[in-house]
């Protein structure tokens, strides 16, 4: 497995956490910055993992500022991501499992480590279920297509103009 990880400064210190656990379990990644504490933007960091995600060239991505809203809205602003937001272990194994999440969001001022390393953990080992599961994210999918949101299996939206 493949993973892009980014934290703008607000995520610097978790994401150094985050880089020791992938290393100490030998999974394969790439750093897409900061690499510093100075300011930098979160889109400017949250873009380039989640294309790099959407092209297939990582399998999954973490990103990690403050918060984690901020990064995982720009990250959801590129078609194809799925970027989950996640303070706790069950929503990390519900993102996977139902919503087929292949980005991660954390917030370094709202989680410690040991409970960052812990959602990371439980993130990367789950998969997706599938089932009724993938009828609701193939809608999600569609919008990003077609430009229409799909409200049930027989009805559609207006397109979006």
């Amino acid at each position: 497995m493949r993973i892009a990880v980014g934290s703008d400064h607000g995520g610097f210190n978790l994401k150094r956490v985050i880089i020791e656990y992938l290393e100490e379990r030998g999974i394969e990644y790439k750093d897409f910055g900061c690499y510093t504490c100075e300011p930098v933007d979160y889109p400017d960091i949250a873009l380039p993992v989640a294309k790099s995600v959407a092209e297939g060239r990582f399998d999954r991505g973490i990103l990690i500022c403050g918060t984690g809203i901020g990064i995982s809205i720009a990250a959801n602003k590129v078609p194809g991501i799925r970027a989950a937001l996640c303070h706790d272990c069950f929503s990390a194994r519900a993102s996977r499992e139902h919503n087929d999440a292949n980005i991660l969001a954390m917030g370094e001022r709202v989680i410690g480590p040991g409970l960052a390393r812990e959602i990371v953990d439980i993130w990367l080992r789950t998969e997706f279920e599938g089932g009724r599961h993938e009828r609701r994210v193939n809608k999600i999918k569609a919008v990003e297509r077609n430009g229409f949101i799909c409200c049930n299996d027989t009805k559609q939206e207006e397109p979006i103009r």
